[in-house]
C-alpha cells in the first residue's frame, strides 16, 4: 500500500475513527521517543557524553542551575 493510498483511506474515515487513529499514532510516536531517549542515555549511548560534560561543568562551577538559566534567558531579547 502506498502512502497516497493510506492518505486517501484516512481522508475517508469518519471523524471518530480519525481521532482514534491520531491517538494511536501519537502513542506510537511517544513510545518511539521514549525508546530513543532510553537508548541515547544508556551506558555507551550518545547522550552520555552530554551528561558527562554537564557533570564536569557543574563540578568546575562552570554551569548554572536550570532555574537560574531560565530566569536569565527570559530577560534576554528573543533572537531574530
Amino acid at each position: 500500500m502506498t502512502l497516497e493510498a493510506i492518505k486517501e483511506a484516512i481522508a475517508e474515515l469518519p471523524a471518530l475513527e480519525k481521532t482514534t487513529l491520531i491517538n494511536w499514532l501519537a502513542a506510537q510516536d511517544s513510545d518511539a521517543w521514549d525508546e530513543q531517549i532510553a537508548v541515547d542515555f544508556a551506558d555507551g549511548g550518545r547522550g552520555i557524553s552530554l551528561v558527562a560534560q554537564w557533570d564536569a561543568e557543574i563540578k568546575a562551577r562552570d554551569s548554572i542551575a536550570l532555574e537560574n538559566f531560565l530566569s536569565t534567558s527570559e530577560k534576554r531579547p528573543a533572537a531574530k
